[in-house]
């Protein structure tokens, strides 16, 4: 079996646009990336140079916002689910130190007259800043519009109906987080940027960051540099779609390690897009990946279930 010493680059455009046998291969070689790797770079996924570079420069302006003007923006009660989260506040699960790093949250912005709507609570708009919840409602839409093209190659590979995941994504409980890692002023104890972890979610879908960081941990016990191109997103496995494909499909531990001590001073900015279905749906594994082989792995549980869970075990809801 291949190790990879890097993560594979596909074209979205071959599923998308291309003839039987290019979305044949982009089916096959995305399924393999993800049953070894769990990663994989996309280009041609629909999100602009020009609208990245528009949110990258919104999310910069507002984490150098005063840290009170910041908190203005912290809302109580929701467990971090929209506007901001401090410094320190989430940490990896079954570790104690915070991440290094302040993030916000956007949701789902429910369009039509779908009754999930009562369930997600408001974005919340900053107001110093416009065009920051314009452009980030935007971007959202793009990385959900290529995430839903993502997940249908993900169906053809476990042999199931081509939309079989439409359904259960719309209006999901997706969110798109933009991540700020301040300059680091003194020497960490043992806190890093982000802790060694998997996701939670179905798949994430990662904008280009800003710089180096983040490592994924091979088969080999490796940890491997991800470094996508400008032109390219990473796409990588969750913890629910390995649930629900009984571990066939990979969800790697990853993590953002901390710059050399000469780059301490240089902040780090990422925007990942965090796919998420609806709460209802359930991640019982599938029959087509419960064989004697690999016997079923894990009790029945719905999505909104489990996404509570996950945030109890990250210290954003006691």
């Amino acid at each position: 079996m291949t190790t990879f010493k890097n993560i594979p680059s596909i074209d979205l455009a071959d599923f998308t646009h291309g003839d039987e046998a290019l979305k044949a291969a982009f089916v096959k070689n995305l399924g393999e990336a993800y049953e070894t790797i769990g990663f994989v770079a996309v280009k041609n996924h629909g999100l602009s140079p020009e609208l990245t570079e528009m949110l990258y420069a919104q999310v910069q302006h507002f984490f150098e916002m005063p840290v009170a003007q910041k908190e203005n923006y912290e809302i109580k009660g929701l467990g971090g689910q929209r506007g901001y989260v401090s410094f320190g506040k989430e940490h990896a699960k079954n570790r104690n130190e915070g991440d290094l790093k302040e993030f916000w949250h956007f949701g789902q912005n429910v369009l039509d007259q779908d009754p999930i709507k009562a369930e997600y609570p408001a974005n919340v708009f900053v107001e110093e800043l416009p065009d920051f919840n314009k452009i980030g409602l935007e971007v959202y839409a793009k990385l959900e519009s290529a995430g839903k093209d993502m997940l249908r190659a993900i169906a053809l590979y476990l042999n199931l109906d081509e939309h079989y995941f439409d359904a259960k994504i719309h209006n999901g409980n997706s969110i798109l987080r933009p991540i700020h890692y301040p300059p680091i002023t003194a020497a960490p104890k043992n806190a890093v940027r982000a802790a060694e972890h998997e996701d939670i979610n179905l798949i994430t879908l990662l904008m280009g960051a800003s710089a180096d960081g983040l490592q994924v941990l091979n088969k080999n016990g490796e940890w491997i540099s991800v470094t996508a191109l400008p032109e390219q997103i990473v796409v990588n496995v969750g913890d629910m779609l390995q649930r629900l494909t009984n571990n066939k499909l990979k969800s790697t531990t990853h993590r953002v390690v901390n710059p050399p001590k000469e780059k301490w001073g240089t902040s780090r900015y990422s925007i990942p897009f965090f796919l998420h279905p609806r709460s209802e749906v359930s991640l019982d594994c599938l029959d087509s990946c419960i064989t004697e082989a690999n016997p079923k792995r894990y009790k029945e549980i719905t999505a909104g279930a489990y996404l509570e869970e996950r945030i109890r075990a990250l210290g954003l809801k006691n």
